[in-house]
């Protein structure tokens, strides 16, 4: 056990002992109220004469003079929710049936429904042998500040002062140092401070914000981002460039946001802490009612800090409020973020990985984590791979999360269109050198990632494109069935693709939306209300598109129904052709089982004869593959040949007929 720990643990026991020692002054003073009311009864005296032993034994905790170090949980809660003498009385007093079984049971017996507690007539009675008239207990439980911000509690049905008096859920242990939370506040670590947020910190809003926490001031920071993890790693390095200590807790619904505060401030005041509200994201479709307003903070005292996704939070309070953003970080920043939870690190795989994966640090250290925990090397691949499995698993309706090993070599392609698909990959690679170390992100207005059109007719390979640099990627694939995005109702198709736009960024995957036509159409002159939704929705994602930091693939058999707009956001407009003859025959070599093919098989023939497409070669190869196998035999030409029939058969399209047979087969 080191020294600190043992340090905590006596200054912790002082502090409880130093509680008791209070609770006895209060206990005395009870005791000459119960004598001077009841002198003459058997049963006072003996009470009486209990709680004085128990007060003679209490008062140990008082001749240890002043305890060194952070100062006790009752004087944090008396110094941070601004309590009077009177009220710590008070709380004191409401805290003796917690204290112990004795001082429970005499309480018990004096309450007129035997609750073990004091009521509101006897807490008047024992503050006035302090001077406390019974017009200031009135008052302060009614506008102080311990009753306002639920610390003391009145309950019962009765007059006023035949009411219960009662702490707060919870605190009397807290004020004895114990770290324990009421049932209704669900608790939640907000974890390390993640590094690679120096050049954040150095901002001059998030500055001030710091200094605000620091003093004490009564404003409210809020940090926003787009995932909760993110706003909890700017709450988690704000409070550590500060020195605070965080009590954070997760608001349920929004409804339940001011019942929360309240608690949640009180036993961060007790832990000499500063609140933490984690809160949640309105539910889609439901934002106003899911929307928190910001009308309960202005009773709270101190500073609050929330951590919240972008605009769900309604600001209408007059109290201050600080928004801090998380806005991006610099590449060097996130080298730093990976280095700091990765010893050792080369400076080609941080570079790499900063740049391949342009994480916020918070995630850069949940990834990292789960690298060691798996034994693995650090790299790109590991890094995606962990990332996938921590923000995979959910994903949108109409979204598949697939994994392509698809290499180069299975794409045939002329050789432009390979050039640009393998340009695209190389974007992902050097952006952070051209974005960032050149500036070009400045300067040019240019985003991260890459956006590619694939054009061609139906079978020529856009699909397989997609998985081939999903693979040179080193990342998944995220497909979209866009039967199950686009709906009938208004405004949900946008909430269907941002949801999936989300996923993909969050799990860095290539996202391809096969037939975008159906969603990049042209867009049409207004002529009623579904026009103007339609174009609408063409503006959402005009602004998505460029505002997408990933690699957006997009296929279609119908160039000439995509919007112009979108076309000139895209990064390259690859045509794919029907293959050539050279191009056929490679795609015949590529398709069929090596050493299941029998001599008499001419590719040559079957490229100059069947001018298909790859998908058509694709599925004429299976084709045979499976009727050679039920025959036992290997693949024969003229199970080829049958198989192509079949497709052009399925197309409509008139059969070129067979290929002249051989001298040596007639």
């Amino acid at each position: 056990m080191s020294d600190r720990t043992v340090l905590a643990r006596s200054t912790s026991q002082a502090h409880s002992m130093s509680l008791t020692a209070e609770a006895g002054a209060v206990a005395e003073a009870l005791a000459t109220v119960i004598e001077r009311l009841d002198s003459a009864d058997h049963a006072a005296a003996a009470t009486v004469s209990f709680l004085r032993s128990w007060v003679d034994q209490a008062r140990h905790g008082l001749t240890m003079g002043p305890v060194p170090g952070p100062r006790s949980p009752l004087d944090s809660l008396t110094v941070r929710l601004g309590l009077t003498g009177t009220e710590r009385r008070m709380v004191v007093l409401a805290g003796l049936a917690e204290e112990h079984e004795g001082l429970a049971g005499t309480l018990r017996s004096l309450h007129p429904l035997g609750e073990p507690r004091p009521t509101v007539g006897l807490s008047a009675l024992v503050l006035a042998e302090s001077g406390v008239d019974r017009t200031e207990v009135r008052r302060l439980l009614g506008e102080g500040s311990a009753a306002r911000l639920g610390v003391l509690r009145i309950t019962g049905s009765s007059g006023l002062f035949e009411r219960s008096l009662t702490l707060a859920d919870q605190l009397w242990v807290a004020l004895h140092g114990v770290d324990s939370t009421p049932p209704g506040l669900q608790r939640i670590e907000l974890g390390p401070a993640p590094a690679g947020l120096d050049a954040w910190l150095g901002d001059e809003l998030v500055h001030r914000a710091g200094r605000v926490i620091r003093d004490g001031g009564a404003a409210t920071v809020i940090c926003s981002a787009t995932e909760e993890p993110i706003a909890m790693g700017r709450c988690a390095a704000l409070l550590a460039a500060v020195g605070g200590q965080a009590f954070t807790v997760r608001v349920d619904t929004a409804d339940a946001t001011l019942e929360t505060a309240r608690q949640s401030a009180v036993h961060a005041a007790a832990r000499d802490a500063i609140p933490v509200l984690l809160l949640p994201r309105p539910a889609a479709g439901d934002r106003e009612h899911g929307l928190v307003r910001s009308d309960w903070m202005g009773g709270l005292p101190g500073p609050l800090v929330l951590c919240a996704t972008a605009g769900s939070v309604h600001l209408d309070s007059a109290r201050p409020v600080i928004v801090l953003p998380a806005g991006p970080v610099p590449a060097e920043q996130r080298q730093l973020a990976w280095r700091a939870v990765l010893p050792g690190l080369d400076d080609p795989t941080a570079q790499a990985l900063a740049t391949r994966l342009p994480l916020d640090p918070a995630w850069v250290a949940t990834v990292a984590r789960d690298i060691l925990v798996a034994g693995q090397e650090p790299s790109v691949a590991t890094a995606s791979a962990a990332l996938r499995r921590r923000t995979g698993a959910v994903l949108p309706l109409g979204a598949e999360l697939i994994t392509p090993a698809v290499p180069w070599k299975c794409l045939v392609l002329p050789e432009e269109a390979g050039f640009q698909l393998r340009d695209a990959v190389a974007r992902l690679v050097h952006q952070g050198t051209v974005l960032e170390d050149w500036e070009m992100a400045r300067t040019a207005r240019a985003r991260r990632g890459a956006r590619l059109l694939l054009t061609g007719r139906p079978g020529t390979g856009k699909s397989l494109a997609a998985e081939v640099l999903a693979t040179a990627a080193q990342t998944d694939l995220l497909r979209v069935d866009l039967s199950q995005i686009v709906s009938k109702w208004l405004g949900e198709t946008e909430k269907n693709l941002a949801e999936v736009f989300d996923a993909a960024e969050r799990t860095q995957a290539v996202l391809v939306l096969d037939e975008a036509d159906a969603l990049f159409g042209t867009r049409t002159e207004i002529s009623d209300a579904h026009d103007r939704y339609a174009n609408l929705e063409t503006a959402y994602l005009l602004q998505r598109l460029e505002s997408f930091e990933g690699l957006l693939v997009l296929t279609t058999n119908l160039r000439h129904n995509i919007d112009a707009a979108f076309v000139r956001r895209m990064d390259f407009v690859v045509d794919v052709p029907l293959p050539d003859q050279a191009a056929c025959r490679e795609l015949w070599r590529l398709h069929l089982p090596v050493g299941h093919v029998a001599d008499e098989v001419d590719l040559d023939v079957l490229a100059r004869m069947y001018p298909v497409p790859g998908g058509w070669i694709r599925n004429a190869a299976l084709t045979a593959a499976f009727a050679a196998a039920v025959a036992g035999d290997a693949i024969h030409q003229h199970h080829l040949i049958a198989a192509v029939r079949r497709e052009y058969a399925k197309a409509a399209l008139p059969f070129p007929g067979e290929p002249p047979r051989r001298r040596d087969e007639r």
